[in-house]
């Protein structure tokens, strides 16, 4: 029996390849790779080129099942563009829909969305979790780009009839993990004390092994047709025990000293760093119910054992 055939997008990204090894590891699908540049993907499956961009002609998708659209203009700390919506809106919401509509014409019957919590929102009180069914409330160029691509995909599911799955993944962390989870390791194994032995706030994590269980999931499980859904490891932390965890998985110690957050938050103004603050000190949680009720699905990894993997990647990298 031939195996279908699933294109992935963003397949040189750090999702994307994760998804790709995932299924040449199971051999239940056949990925298509699908990628601007070079890749070491190149011998291993197919793989055909894709950009956002409408510079780039679209891959063929008359044998292609299932799309899952990890290719993104992504979040970036220091924007240059001097109109950033602009820019995240002609690759994440008109390089989507582009694609989106030609799978739709090509007969594909699922198309996977990773999108972002952040379409949600940036921040969330103690007990009020995000949910997968709450009112967008997206806060930068980057959510609003994501949720109208939500909204156009959905569109599109409704003219066409193309299932339409879309998964809001919060930071997601795993080996080879990069911006600031890379620079909270290099930290902890300077040995060097960090101002953070105080924080009681509660932020939701999702390991890559975690993720793309969910995704691989998603691609024909029946349920989850013209569903969103959030993910997350299951076991929210504090920055304070995160930093502990990871210097356990690491293997060093963890020097954490217990400044007040209205200091922390107060000293980081002062330096133009408020925005490192709000990820340091505030709480985003999700509430992964509907996933785990509807899916029949749990993070197949808990959160120790996939530091411990993110930790020896590191060190031995």
């Amino acid at each position: 029996m031939t195996a279908s055939r699933v294109l992935v997008t963003g397949a040189t990204g750090f999702v994307g390849e994760a998804v790709v090894f995932r299924m040449l590891l199971d051999k239940v699908y056949a990925p298509v790779a699908a990628v601007r540049g070079e890749t070491r993907l190149s011998g291993l499956c197919d793989v055909v080129p894709f950009d956002l961009s409408e510079s780039v002609a679209l891959p063929e998708l008359a044998q292609i099942d299932a799309v899952i659209h990890c290719a993104a203009r992504v979040h970036v700390m220091n924007e240059s563009a001097a109109d950033p919506l602009t820019k995240f809106r002609q690759m994440n919401v008109q390089g989507t829909a582009r694609l989106a509509r030609k799978a739709a014409e090509s007969g594909v019957r699922r198309f996977v969305f990773i999108s972002s919590i952040k379409v949600n929102g940036e921040a969330t009180l103690p007990g009020m979790a995000f949910r997968a069914d709450d009112q967008p409330a997206p806060a930068d160029p980057y959510g609003v780009s994501k949720c109208e691509a939500e909204e156009v995909l959905r569109e599109i599911g409704r003219e066409t009839g193309m299932e339409i799955v879309i998964i809001r993944p919060p930071l997601v962390y795993g080996p080879g993990v990069k911006a600031n989870f890379l620079s909270m390791m290099s930290w902890l194994c300077t040995g060097l004390p960090l101002p953070l032995g105080a924080l009681k706030n509660q932020r939701s994590l999702v390991a890559i092994a975690n993720l793309v269980d969910l995704i691989v999931t998603c691609i024909a499980h029946p349920a989850a047709a013209n569903q969103t859904f959030l993910v997350s490891d299951g076991d929210d932390l504090s920055t304070t025990q995160l930093l502990r965890r990871m210097a356990v998985a690491l293997g060093k110690p963890a020097f954490l000293l217990p400044v007040p957050q209205v200091v922390l938050r107060s000293a980081a103004r002062v330096v133009g760093k408020s925005e490192v603050a709000h990820k340091l000190c505030g709480s985003l949680q999700v509430d992964i119910e509907k996933t785990r009720e509807l899916l029949q699905w749990s993070p197949p990894v808990n959160v120790d054992k996939a530091l411990k993997v993110t930790a020896a990647h590191y060190l031995n990298r």
